[in-house]
């Protein structure tokens, strides 16, 4: 069992955190830093007339500085947003005037997109935008050759994320980059499950647009970013969906909370530092995981050979539905059966039916997620009790 401290700010052995994909715990360093800029540097960046404005103002330049040279991007190119949501509500309806202004009112995305990109893409596709989305196969992947297959000359934007947060399949966004032509549709990734930990695609200079997370990534919540990169020198024709002050360069209005800001940037650093460290952590945690469920014979969602993040195991045991199964082993291990953001009105995951799985496949899935914090897990405990429950 872990040792877990909450509001009451008693500590006991709770059952072990297994749902990092939802959230990751803030690094102690980052929490230090986020508290010292809330009680003993509070100012505002934005107050360029005393020191305190201007201390504020270099924590907020060193934070952009830090994100962006962890994707290769310039640090005016970073726009910070609440959080990957915002930001990817900012890619995509930021663009809308674009589109109608080009008469380009086409996208591509695809069926296994989180809700942070599907329902801006409904609003589009009501006022007037066709909207073409990709299904994947049934181990969770889209075919990138069918992503390009389907852009076409008044395509405005391919959108496809990185990581899947609920099966943990990497989807072939460096092969999708090489395909689009170079003065071809914007592109878009939700990078939210894969900022820190599979970087090196997301370096792609044909990527313009990347919504990133602070608290995946071991940051602060209610802070993140969207990188919007320039191509021959523009930057992607957004616009703002808010209006009030100009701060980030007119696309996103209010003061900075610095402290997030700054909490989020150094997350971000140390993910970039230490990151073969903690996947090595975390595929040794997948390893031990698999052995143990291995006798359960699970239908395991995702395939090592193309790629899937190694922190996120997605599974299903024949004759198990998954709501049985988090309150049987809610006192061993804190898991979910899908995204933090639709856990509260339980429907079939829209991922996993896109995939075409069948229903008690779908109601059988579980999704382990954990950190390179994560401490010893009680697998050979959890499988027996899975094993129980079958009987």
């Amino acid at each position: 069992m872990s040792q877990t401290k909450f509001v009451s700010g008693e500590t006991y052995s709770g059952p072990v955190y297994l749902d990092a994909a939802a959230t990751t715990p803030t690094d102690p360093r980052v929490a230090a830093l986020v508290l010292r800029l809330m009680t003993e540097e509070y100012g505002n960046a934005g107050s360029r007339t005393h020191v305190y404005g201007a201390d504020a103002l270099a924590h907020v330049t060193k934070a952009r500085e830090q994100i962006a040279k962890t994707l290769g991007a310039k640090p005016d190119e970073v726009i910070f947003t609440s959080g990957a949501t915002e930001a990817d509500n900012l890619a995509v309806l930021g663009l809308q005037q674009a589109g109608l202004d080009q008469g380009r009112r086409h996208i591509v995305s695809t069926a296994i997109e989180h809700k942070a990109v599907l329902e801006p893409l409904e609003y589009l596709e009501a006022r007037g935008f066709e909207v073409t989305l990709i299904s994947p196969d049934a181990a969770g992947y889209v075919s990138a050759d069918e992503v390009l297959a389907a852009v076409r000359p008044d395509t405005l934007l391919v959108s496809v994320m990185h990581g899947n947060n609920e099966t943990g399949a990497l989807q072939p966004i460096s092969a999708i980059a090489e395909g689009l032509a170079g003065d071809g549709p914007l592109f878009h990734v939700d990078a939210a499950q894969t900022y820190g930990r599979e970087t090196e695609a997301l370096r792609h200079p044909r990527i313009d647009l990347i919504a990133l997370s602070g608290h995946k990534v071991f940051g602060p919540k209610g802070v993140g970013a969207l990188i919007a990169r320039r191509r021959d020198g523009r930057r992607p024709p957004l616009s703002a969906l808010m209006y009030g002050g100009g701060q980030e360069r007119g696309l996103r209005p209010g003061t900075l909370p610095t402290p997030l800001v700054a909490g989020f940037g150094y997350a971000a650093e140390l993910a970039e530092k230490e990151r073969l460290a903690r996947r090595t952590a975390c595929l040794a945690v997948r390893d031990a995981a698999l052995l143990a469920f291995m006798p359960l014979e699970p239908v395991v969602h995702g395939d090592p050979v193309r790629g899937v993040l190694p922190n996120i195991l997605s599974l299903a045991v024949p004759g198990l539905d998954s709501e049985a199964v988090m309150v049987a082993a809610k006192d061993l291990v804190a898991i979910s059966n899908g995204s933090a953001c639709t856990s509260a009105h339980y429907q079939p995951s829209h991922v996993l039916t896109a995939m075409g799985l069948d229903r008690d496949v779908i109601d059988g899935t579980l999704r382990l997620s954990w950190s390179h914090q994560t401490p010893a897990v009680p697998w050979e405990a959890l499988a027996s009790r899975l094993d129980d429950l079958r009987l």
